[in-house]
């Protein structure tokens, strides 16, 4: 099991590097957020996760998350978990098998937390998204 400060850690370790630390969201990111809820979002990260990284073999990996269009793409970059080879780097998680549930729940909570953290420090109206 993966605790809020081992995840806390691993952000400031992530922000520290010049390409991971250069993605933020922007305001239109929080309105899309403020429109659709946290949990949905959360419900897309399961979504994008399930499709584009959890399988052992993925064609275009490395080229499988956009670097724009949801938050969540977005947050995969800044926290290393847009493909496969960044999966390993950050998170040692082996490549060459499928992502188990709980790998799948680790990295879609890595995601959300990058999501908060921004809320908190950049989204306006002091942090505060609702629905």
């Amino acid at each position: 099991m993966v605790y809020v400060m081992e995840i806390e850690e691993l952000l400031k370790r992530l922000s520290k590097s010049k390409f991971r630390g250069s993605f933020h969201l922007k305001a239109k990111d929080f309105l899309y957020i403020k429109d659709k809820g946290l949990p949905k979002i959360e419900e897309h990260a399961y979504d994008f996760i399930n499709k584009r990284l959890k399988p052992k073999v993925i064609l275009n990996d490395g080229k499988q998350t956009p670097y724009r269009g949801h938050p969540v793409f977005i947050s995969q970059h800044a926290t290393g978990t847009c493909c496969r080879s960044c999966l390993y780097k950050w998170h040692k998680i082996p490549k060459d098998k499928e992502l188990t549930s709980d790998e799948v729940k680790y990295v879609v909570g890595v995601i959300m937390a990058w999501i908060n953290k921004e809320i908190k420090l950049n989204g306006g109206n002091n942090g505060n998204i609702s629905k």
